[in-house]
């Protein structure tokens, strides 16, 4: 299914969510936070604009956007101004 952001809205996939520490302890799933980066799959016209575009791995804020499933998977749609920079 094709999804087309509007105006300065972005569509991200998040990052893999950490499952061990660096040490190699196991973290239980009550205890996981949902990754605060992600890559942008697809940009709307005033994001692109911005400078924001498809393939750009980004960070994002902990409490914004608006989750969604497409294709069986999670996805989120964030204003671009939520953005908070590029990764790379």
């Amino acid at each position: 299914m094709a999804f087309k952001p509007l105006a300065n809205r972005v569509l991200i996939e998040r990052e893999k969510e950490v499952t061990t520490t660096a040490s190699g302890i196991i973290i239980p799933d009550n205890a996981k936070e949902k990754p605060l980066s992600g890559r942008v799959l697809a940009v709307g016209k005033d994001a692109a604009e911005a400078g924001i575009s498809e393939g750009d791995l980004v960070v994002f804020g902990k409490y914004t956007g608006t989750e969604i499933t497409l294709d069986g998977k999670e996805l989120l749609i964030l204003n671009s101004d939520d953005i908070l920079g590029i990764i790379g």
